[in-house]
C-alpha cells in the first residue's frame, strides 16, 4: 500500500480540491487539525503508478505504508463510540452488549466509519427517516414494497448495515470498488447481519430496481447529477458527499428533475439533502406524516 501526501493551505485547497476530488474520489482524506493553519491531503492506493500521476499534477510526495500500518493506526485512532439518534452506537474497536442496537465498523481500506462529515450526516437523516418503519414491523403491508432500501457508494457497508438495525427488510449496497464490497460484507459478517445484496457496479449502467422507498448516495456531485433519472424512481433520497460551493449546482439539477429538497445538513465544508421527487404532489404535512411525523428544519450541524 501507498500514500500520496502534500500540506495544502486553505487556498490552495479552495483551488484544487474539486478536481483531486474527481480524480481520487473516496481515496482522498484531508486532515485537518484547529491548531494549525495548513490541511493534509492523502490519497492510499495499491499502485505507485496511479498515484505518480497525482503527484504529476498536483505536487506532493508518495510513501510507502510499513507492513501492519493499519493495525497500528486503528490502535494510535480509537474515537469515542459514535450515537445516531437514541437508536444505534457505531463502534471502531468495542462491541456493545446490545447487538440489535449497536455496529461495529473497524478503520479499514473502504471509506465510511461514521465519523466522516458525509457519513455521520446520512446517517442521522436515515435514522429520522425511518422511525416509521418500526411501527410497521406488525403490519400486513407486504416487505417487499415497504422498507427498502438502496445504497449507492456503500463504502464500508455502514448505512446500508444501519438501514438494517433500523428495520428495513431488503437492502442493495453498490460500490464500483470491489475492495469496498469486500470490506463491507466483511462487516455485515462482523455484525452478523445477513440479507444485504452486496454488489460492484458502476452506479450509470447498473440497472435500477423499479420501486425503492430510500436511496442514499454518498457520491460526489457531478456523479450524483448525471444518475438524478435514475434516483427520481426512490420515495425519499438522502444525498451527501457535496462541497458547500457546489449545493446551488446541484439544487438547480434537482428542480430540473423535479425533485424537492426537504432538508439541508451542514458540517464545515460539507452537505447533505434529504429529498423526494414531486410526483406525488403530497401536501407538506402529509409528507411528514409519512416520515413519522418529524418535522425538519435545516438544522447547521
Amino acid at each position: 500500500m501507498f500514500v500520496w501526501r502534500k500540506r495544502a493551505s486553505a487556498a490552495w485547497l479552495a483551488a484544487n480540491e474539486a478536481e483531486l476530488r474527481q480524480i481520487a474520489g473516496k481515496r482522498l482524506a484531508i486532515i485537518s487539525r484547529s491548531d494549525r493553519t495548513n490541511s493534509i491531503a492523502e490519497v492510499a492506493d495499491n499502485s505507485r503508478r496511479d498515484l505518480k500521476e497525482i503527484r504529476v499534477h498536483f505536487g506532493g510526495t508518495i510513501k510507502k505504508l510499513p507492513r501492519g500500518w493499519l493495525t497500528r493506526f486503528s490502535g494510535a485512532h480509537a474515537i469515542k463510540p459514535i450515537r445516531i439518534g437514541k437508536r444505534l452506537i457505531i463502534y471502531r474497536s468495542v462491541t456493545s452488549k446490545s447487538k440489535n442496537t449497536s455496529l461495529l465498523i473497524p478503520v479499514g481500506r473502504a471509506f465510511g466509519t461514521g465519523e466522516h462529515a458525509t457519513t455521520a450526516m446520512s446517517l442521522r437523516l436515515l435514522e429520522q427517516c425511518t422511525r416509521r418503519w418500526g411501527a410497521q414491523a406488525g403490519s400486513l403491508r407486504s416487505p417487499e414494497r415497504e422498507r427498502t432500501l438502496l445504497d449507492l457508494g456503500t463504502g464500508t457497508g455502514i448505512l446500508a448495515l444501519a438501514a438494517k438495525r433500523f428495520g428495513a427488510a431488503r437492502v442493495i449496497a453498490i460500490d464500483s470498488d470491489p475492495v469496498a464490497i469486500a470490506t463491507a460484507r466483511a462487516n455485515a459478517r462482523r455484525n452478523k447481519i445477513d440479507n444485504i445484496d452486496f454488489r460492484a457496479a458502476d452506479v450509470r449502467r447498473w440497472p435500477f430496481p423499479p420501486r425503492i422507498e430510500i436511496i442514499t448516495a454518498n457520491l460526489f456531485t457531478e456523479l450524483l447529477i448525471e444518475i438524478l433519472p435514475k434516483l427520481k424512481r426512490a420515495q425519499r433520497l438522502i444525498l451527501s458527499g457535496i462541497l458547500r460551493e457546489q449545493k446551488a449546482h446541484l439544487v438547480r439539477a434537482l428542480k430540473r428533475n423535479g425533485i424537492a429538497v426537504l432538508e439541508t445538513r451542514r458540517r464545515g465544508k460539507w452537505i447533505a439533502i434529504a429529498c423526494h421527487p414531486e410526483r406525488s404532489r403530497l401536501p407538506r404535512r402529509s409528507f411528514m406524516r409519512r416520515l413519522g411525523g418529524i418535522p425538519m428544519r435545516n438544522p447547521l450541524r
